[in-house]
């Protein structure tokens, strides 16, 4: 199991630098763990128990913290017990107490399990946070590695119950808190799912005592509310000599397994799955600590979706800690973590999953968190739909798969051809793809405040077309090889090749990013044309391929990603901070994105066919590993320097295409 991934004192001594590095498990249904390596709270997101109580949405916060105090030594006439807090919290006003973080030796992953050392005096004491698969249940765990004399150990359980993007502020809220023997109870009014609080060997006494005035510095820095009050309900006690352990579990069942070791072996053992179908699945030994991180990370956005054709379905996470399942992620990022993976087993749940909620020739945009019907503004992601077909079929050659959706495959073709919602039609024209209306968000780039759409691309998007001649020639595939028509296919792609030219400027030496909008066509040096060379095929020529590639290298290149917006146009943002309104004028207006940066190195191997200097495109992603979701990959970067990362500490996007890309650059590694 890799564990090369810890660092020590020198971030987690320092206040600002761990609690700037969060950490992140999951259950495979769409709950979650998370916070900082300090323990300090610093978004309203975090918490030891996110449950999924409709998964995978439905997230709520159930279990905040545990606040943890060691007594240690002492115990004679000549020298008085000593009280190590372990815990860190931020208040009102600014001020920090205790500060828990100086007792961290070590912090690391061991797989996918976030692992503590703390140091008191000549004790040392182990916790480990791991989530059961399939359930909302979250354990703690410590364990004494060292220690001259027993150690007492006390907790407070922290708990509160609402919806994950909310606060709450606790004044006169009187929860119900039952005794259990090892544990407690807590409803948090009579129709809220009930948290089971339990341990192994400690003592509990209930409690219902609001702590007020938790400031959450991330969420202010967002322009958002930034104080939280959150309800003790249980102080638990334990004395633990050498060798032993405390095992703590909160949950959303009744009876949740309380032994400790084999909890934690399952974990183990689905970590050692991962890694073991990822690792039968190649050609080329890997580069393994980088790799095998990025595999675990990716099967943090995997999550159950169930539907009454496939009470086992999947679907994909866009990103943690706020994001749910979006139709154009989940298609990006289908291939990177679901086939580099070794699991196409999985990719062919999701598509047969999405197929169904197929509606006018479209799949969802998303699925809202609170249950609504499925939103279907976009214009892109039921093309990426047929992208993600083709990676998986060349994987599988599943032509029972196909066989199966071909029905839905040209009813979604006929819908484009003919005209569905928002003005998403082929023009007879030229051959390309038309999409968008007044007040409508379409495209990958799709920040909206308010009314005000930021980057609206009415239009002809440039790799919205090259995706649409990209699913014309899948289609015309996939009809040849189970015995369709595939001549209508072909023709409709061939009109799309001839006119793509139109996407070129020869003065420019790359491609507009949108052509006929309202405004004309738009000539801004944007990523998206990294994709008319990406894709398998590419409508441009190798000489436009290769303008392309090394514009974009010339501008918009960063170590974590792509500009989103060349830095010498006048709307160029380099900061993404502030308001929601500042920050979504900046999103897509300079901000890097590390997800592309795995198109764009595909982009590189094809028109210069070196996959060595391909690879060392990638290779900064390494050290984004500790800098900001510890063993993931984040959403978003400043476009400035230093280039500050930004948005979701785990994206799902980005680690699949780097993945992706990184894999298919293995065979040069060492």
């Amino acid at each position: 199991m890799p564990m090369g991934l810890q660092f020590g004192r020198e971030i987690c001594g320092r206040l600002e630098l761990a609690e700037s590095r969060e950490w992140l498990v999951t259950n495979g249904i769409g709950g979650y763990a998370s916070g900082t390596v300090a323990g300090i709270l610093t978004r309203c997101y975090h918490g030891l128990l996110v449950a999924a109580l409709n998964p995978p949405l439905g997230r709520t916060l159930m279990l905040t913290k545990l606040d943890e105090t060691v007594q240690y030594g002492g115990g004679t006439a000549q020298a008085e017990p000593r009280y190590y807090p372990l815990h860190t919290n931020r208040w009102t006003g600014g001020s920090v107490g205790p500060h828990g973080f100086r007792q961290i030796e070590r912090f690391g992953l061991e797989g996918s399990i976030p692992t503590w050392r703390y140091a008191c005096a000549d004790a040392l004491i182990e916790k480990r946070v791991w989530m059961q698969m399939g359930a909302n249940t979250t354990y703690v765990q410590y364990h004494l590695l060292r220690a001259s004399q027993p150690l007492k150990l006390t907790l407070k359980a922290l708990v509160n119950y609402r919806d994950y993007h909310s606060r709450t502020q606790g004044s006169g809220w009187q929860m119900t808190v039952v005794p259990l023997d090892r544990g407690v109870c807590v409803a948090a009014f009579p129709e809220a799912a009930q948290l089971t609080l339990l341990s192994d060997r400690a003592e509990v006494t209930p409690a219902h005592d609001w702590h007020y005035g938790f400031d959450l510095a991330l969420e202010r820095e967002r322009g958002l509310s930034d104080r939280e009050d959150h309800l003790h309900v249980a102080t638990l006690h334990a004395t633990l000599a050498a060798g032993e352990s405390l095992t703590i579990a909160a949950s959303t069942e009744r009876k949740p397994d309380m032994n400790g070791e084999t909890a934690l072996k399952h974990r183990r053992i689905h970590d050692s799955k991962l890694l073991g179908l990822w690792r039968s699945s190649l050609t080329v030994d890997p580069k393994e600590e980088f790799t095998s991180r990025l595999v675990l990370a990716a099967d943090q956005f995997i999550v159950n979706r169930s539907t009454p054709q496939d009470p086992h379905g999947k679907t994909i996470i866009a990103g943690y800690p706020w994001f749910s399942d979006w139709g154009r992620d989940t298609m990006i990022s289908l291939p990177g973590l679901t086939l580099a993976t070794g699991q196409p087993d999985i990719a062919r749940s999701i598509l047969r999953t999405y197929a169904r909620f197929v509606d006018q020739g479209m799949i969802p945009n998303r699925f809202p968190d609170a249950g609504e019907a499925p939103e279907y503004n976009n214009v892109d992601a039921t093309l990426w739909y047929f992208e993600a077909l083709r990676a998986y079929y060349d994987d599988t050659e599943d032509d029972d798969l196909v066989q199966e959706l071909f029905p839905t495959l040209a009813d979604i073709i006929d819908w484009h051809c003919r005209g569905t919602r928002f003005n998403i039609h082929l023009d007879p024209a030229d051959g390309l793809l038309y999409a968008g209306e007044t007040g409508v968000q379409l495209t990958w780039m799709d920040a909206k405040v308010g009314d005000w759409v930021v980057t609206p691309r009415i239009g002809k998007p440039v790799e919205v077309n090259a995706l649409w001649y990209n699913a014309l020639r899948t289609m015309a595939k996939l009809a040849r090889r189970v015995g369709k028509p595939h001549q209508e296919y072909e023709a409709i792609a061939d009109r799309a090749l001839a006119r793509f030219s139109r996407f070129w400027n020869p003065d420019l030496g790359y491609c507009y990013d949108l052509l006929d909008s309202p405004d004309g066509d738009d000539d801004s040096l944007r990523p998206n044309q990294i994709f008319a060379v990406s894709l398998p095929e590419s409508p441009l020529t190798a000489a436009q391929q290769k303008g392309v590639v090394d514009t974009c290298a010339q501008t918009l290149l960063t170590s974590h990603g792509l500009r989103s917006l060349a830095p010498n146009h006048p709307s160029y943002q380099g900061t993404y901070r502030g308001s929601p309104h500042q920050r979504d004028g900046a999103y897509h207006q300079g901000t890097v994105w590390g997800w592309l940066l795995g198109s764009f190195a595909i982009a590189h191997l094809r028109v210069y066919d070196n996959p060595a200097q391909a690879r060392e495109f990638l290779e900064p992603m390494m050290n984004h590993l500790i800098d900001y979701g510890v063993g993931s990959l984040g959403e978003i970067c400043d476009g400035d320097v230093p280039m500050q990362p930004r948005g979701c500490i785990a994206q799902a996007w980005t680690v699949a295409e780097i993945l992706r890309a990184w894999i298919a650059t293995e065979s040069v590694s060492g």
